[in-house]
């Protein structure tokens, strides 16, 4: 049994407080993604898991087991980081078998353990090389090597992938859904590239400023954000966010007015929002649709400032009322978009997510439909 479970954590430094009342629970053979802007407390919260941050107050079990004043290599679990930490002096296998030989496994045992690993990570005809003669990738899989050979119940990835090219870390992240597959092993990982939590995650943990902002299913943060944050920091590109005006909300649905006046009607639990409220309404890049429909609301007249093509799919920026920085809309890669262009662009109500004043999500009663522009509609 390893599941990971800490009650009311707190880790502050001097008059610091790093981590505030974290509760949470990570089941057996999870695989749980910590993810976060820089600063928010995910490595510190990996690091009391892992023994190496004492913890201020709280409790935290591994196994059903209270493990807060127990010493990291007692603890059954394995940690690699973001430097991959080799001894350079030292061939592959001595790197992946160090920690055994200091356990005074024997001999044969520790020989059968490295070329295990070493067959699973695809490393096994390099075992009489050097940390210098390897790659980037082939680095990380020593250091990973390195912590299967011990058999821990816990395996906890500090942003492993941070230091490799994109390419590499598209390849890495499907090696480490193979090894939890595998092993069954209960996992915990830390990123700020929340697009390597949705891949890999049973479920996401996403913090901010310390404390624990939602925790669940990639699917369920992004589709049913409780804030804000939430909303924001999953999926990429991230939501578009307007400032708009409540004008009528019951528990079926809310009207809201953009700042040029258009009307936008979400399919929410408006009830609890009075009329007059300064609310928000958020929209994902490509929730928006060329379709014709009939209703005058629920569409968006913005100019076009910047085009990005990446082949498949294309990226349009627009100026907005009520938006921050651009609107951001999803078409496909063929579309043809004028710069200064101005662009009719529809969004279905389903598809439609709203904040109060306060940042809390009004609770959606249909999931977003499937669209993305398929060309630029044209201003008739």
């Amino acid at each position: 049994m390893a599941n990971v479970r800490l009650v009311n954590v707190q880790k502050s430094f001097a008059n610091t407080h790093v981590l505030r009342d974290i509760n949470l629970e990570i089941r057996d053979g999870e695989f749980m993604v910590f993810v976060g802007p820089s600063g928010c407390g995910k490595s510190t919260l990996l690091r009391t898991i892992a023994g190496l941050e004492d913890i201020t107050s709280g409790e935290l079990s591994i196994g059903g087991k209270l493990v807060n004043d127990i010493p990291p290599s007692e603890r059954g679990i394995a940690m690699v980081f973001q430097s991959y930490a080799l001894y350079p002096h030292m061939d592959l296998f001595d790197n992946m078998a160090f920690g055994l030989k200091l356990a005074n496994v024997p001999k044969d045992e520790i020989t059968r353990l490295v070329n295990q690993a070493a067959k699973i990570l695809h490393i096994d005809h390099l075992l009489d090389r050097k940390p210098k003669d390897l790659s980037g990738g082939q680095r990380q899989r020593v250091a990973i090597g390195r912590a299967i050979v011990r058999k821990p119940e816990v395996f906890l990835f500090d942003e492993p992938l941070s230091n490799l090219d994109t390419g590499l870390r598209v390849r890495m992240r499907y090696e480490f859904a193979k090894l939890h597959e595998e092993f069954k092993s209960t996992m915990i990982y830390v990123t700020h590239d929340q697009v390597e939590a949705m891949t890999l995650a049973d479920r996401i943990v996403v913090l901010s400023a310390g404390t624990i902002e939602q925790v669940g299913t990639p699917l369920e943060l992004y589709q049913h954000p409780d804030n804000i944050f939430v909303a924001g920091f999953i999926g990429s590109p991230r939501m578009n966010f307007i400032s708009a005006e409540m004008i009528q909300a019951d528990a079926g649905s809310a009207t809201v007015r953009l700042q040029d006046g258009t009307h936008i009607r979400c399919r929410v639990d408006g009830a609890r929002v009075p009329p007059g409220s300064r609310v928000t309404v958020g929209i994902r890049p490509e929730h928006f649709s060329d379709r014709l429909a009939a209703e005058t609301d629920n569409r968006v007249d913005a100019t076009v400032t910047f085009v990005e093509s990446l082949g498949s799919t294309t990226y349009v920026y627009c100026v907005f009322p009520g938006v921050e920085d651009a609107l951001t809309c999803q078409m496909s890669g063929n579309a043809v978009v004028r710069l200064a262009e101005r662009l009719n662009l529809f969004v279905p109500q389903e598809s439609c997510y709203l904040f109060d004043e306060n940042g809390l999500a009004l609770s959606r009663l249909a999931a977003p439909l499937k669209t993305k522009l398929a060309n630029a509609p044209r201003e008739q």
